[in-house]
């Protein structure tokens, strides 16, 4: 069950990353990032419960982390094609496996190393065909804040393997939303406040609320598909991850991106690796 709740987040998931690339056309990014969140912990309130001070605060160091990881992404997807953007956050699941064996001392099998290599090949691919596009993968913003956001995501799912171990998805969802929307308002003022040159004025625009309907969907079928006690998080990660999929698919037909075929081999090449990782993992 769990798998094909992670086959539903990963296609919300796919949804949201074209919505989001929509709304940045008007607005920047603190303002849609912040509207979305707000729209979203609204949809939550009925499942607000009360818990310890300590799960609060580690819901608050959660937050933090996804905040990061989003204000990051959308800089990236700002200054870049989308096909390219969510191949680059489509390995994020790759590093979560290595980050395991780091931190948590997990072994990696003959298929886990050789799936790691291959969708780590894909981005020297991916580098190639952004080249073609003026896109330098080592002197460019864009690249430099999608880093930051894979970094940032990696740790935030490694530590939601951790908490799901004692904390239920609703009370972890609805929270760390407020939490998020609190952390966006902050920044959101600041900007306002000490960065006038750069501050844009909102703008409505309907893909926000679709941003705010797809991630609490995406979020909730995540956290019970993590819940559940034979889920295995590296095989969540590359499932959900399967959503560049539909992102590079409806973002090539939308915004009319160059170079899809070479772009289309990286996807292709990122994912065998994910599938070998998979298997090799099953």
């Amino acid at each position: 069950m769990w798998i094909w709740l992670a086959i539903g987040s990963a296609i919300m998931l796919g949804l949201y990353d074209v919505a989001k690339k929509q709304s940045l056309r008007r607005n920047g990014t603190l303002a849609v990032l912040f509207l979305a969140t707000a729209f979203s912990t609204l949809f939550l309130v009925p499942f607000f419960s009360a818990g310890p001070l300590e799960n609060h605060l580690r819901l608050v160091f959660k937050a933090s982390m996804v905040t990061l990881s989003w204000i990051a992404g959308m800089e990236g997807l700002k200054r870049l094609p989308i096909t390219i953007a969510s191949t680059i956050k489509a390995t994020r699941p790759v590093f979560v496996l290595l980050f395991s064996i780091l931190f948590f001392g997990e072994k990696l099998n003959a298929l886990q190393w050789t799936g790691s290599i291959v969708a780590i090949f894909s981005l020297y691919m991916l580098n190639l065909s952004g080249k073609k596009e003026g896109i330098e993968f080592t002197h460019n913003a864009g690249i430099a804040w999608m880093a930051v956001s894979v970094v940032s995501g990696v740790a935030s799912a490694l530590y939601d393997k951790h908490i799901m171990g004692f904390m239920e998805p609703l009370f972890v969802q609805s929270w760390c939303n407020l939490y998020i929307t609190l952390l966006l308002g902050i920044c959101l003022l600041f900007s306002r406040l000490f960065d006038k040159a750069h501050f844009a004025p909102i703008r409505w625009d309907w893909s926000i609320l679709l941003i705010a309907v797809f991630i609490t969907c995406a979020d909730a079928l995540y956290f019970f598909s993590l819940k559940d006690p034979g889920a295995l998080l590296s095989v969540i990660s590359m499932i959900r991850r399967s959503s560049v999929i539909v992102t590079f698919a409806l973002g090539a037909a939308l915004f009319r991106e160059k170079n899809l075929r070479s772009k289309g081999i990286a996807l292709a090449v990122l994912l065998s690796g994910m599938a070998l990782i998979v298997f090799g993992s099953a």
